[in-house]
């Protein structure tokens, strides 16, 4: 039984749709039971629990012989890196009591730096916490989420502005579409095994800057699109005025002074690299109809 954390996500979803494809056991686990008719329909087993429920996880995983392990993001919380620590410490717990033979972390670029990495520190502890475990181990680490740019997609396209905590605006980076890391982890959930933990880099076909992704959302959206590099003396106030708490938006402005210095990287000597196949200009196809929508209703 192959067991998903976080199944109705863009990453949950596409390793279940995988799994299902070569008629295997999965258990999708959802917090809603309402949001999880699409995967009844494709054959799974539902199990109701919310990561920050030991007790439920616990009655989630039982017999699994995998589980596709999530980090919880908690955006408005008081102090986000001690809350999602907890949460990741809490599933730590009930995956010793249930012993899942193998266990796949979704994890993120930078996750084997112990320092200075703002939200990525979460992703350290993850993999700490499960190492700890008697199980074979495969650590996903993913480079930024295409989908990341939808939070200043309908910004963008009110102002003709791109604003950008990726400074300069020229440099290229990494990134992959959410849906493309869940399929390499159901490739990777069917081949695990092991006794050292495997890690992958997951990636997309080719790096971006924002100058790219600026003309990407231009030719979708059909007018100029600009980028510029957002002042850094602005990003907390921008974070929290977008709905972030403090803590959170300390922790993201961490991440992007990290990434800037070039520190968020995959491992040097370690690991193997994966590449998506899903282009910038798809992703933003489908979201810019998404915002210019949202932009409407308002």
């Amino acid at each position: 039984m192959f067991v998903i954390l976080g199944a109705t996500g863009k990453i949950g979803r596409a390793t279940i749709g995988v799994l299902r494809q070569h008629g295997l056991p999965v258990r999708a686990v959802v917090r809603n039971l309402a949001k999880a008719d699409d995967l009844r329909a494709l054959g799974c087993e539902i199990a109701v629990a919310d990561v920050s429920d030991g007790p439920a996880l616990v009655e989630a995983t039982k017999g699994a012989s995998a589980v596709q392990v999530i980090c919880p993001t908690l955006v408005q919380a008081e102090d986000a890196l001690a809350g999602m620590k907890a949460t990741i410490d809490t599933v730590a717990r009930a995956l010793a009591q249930t012993r899942p033979a193998h266990l796949l972390a979704i994890s993120d670029y930078g996750a084997q730096l112990p320092t200075g990495t703002g939200i990525t520190l979460a992703f350290h502890h993850l993999e700490a916490r499960l190492r700890t475990l008697p199980a074979s181990l495969t650590f996903l680490r993913s480079a930024e989420h295409m989908q990341n740019w939808s939070r200043i997609i309908g910004r963008a396209l009110q102002t003709g502005i791109l604003g950008s905590l990726h400074h300069p605006l020229s440099k290229s980076f990494p990134t992959v579409a959410a849906g493309d890391v869940g399929l390499i982890a159901a490739d990777l959930l069917m081949s695990c095994g092991g006794d050292a933990p495997r890690i992958v880099h997951a990636e997309g076909p080719r790096c971006y800057s924002v100058l790219d992704v600026a003309e990407a959302l231009s030719a979708t959206a059909g007018r100029e699109i600009v980028a510029q590099e957002m002042p850094r003396q602005d990003w907390i106030p921008i974070l929290t005025a977008g709905g972030l708490s403090l803590s959170y938006a300390r922790l993201v402005a961490d991440l992007f002074d990290a990434h800037n210095a070039g520190r968020i990287d995959v491992e040097q000597g370690a690991g193997e690299t994966r590449k998506g196949k899903t282009e910038l200009h798809a992703v933003l196809s489908a979201l810019v109809p998404l915002a210019q929508k949202t932009a409407g209703r308002s």
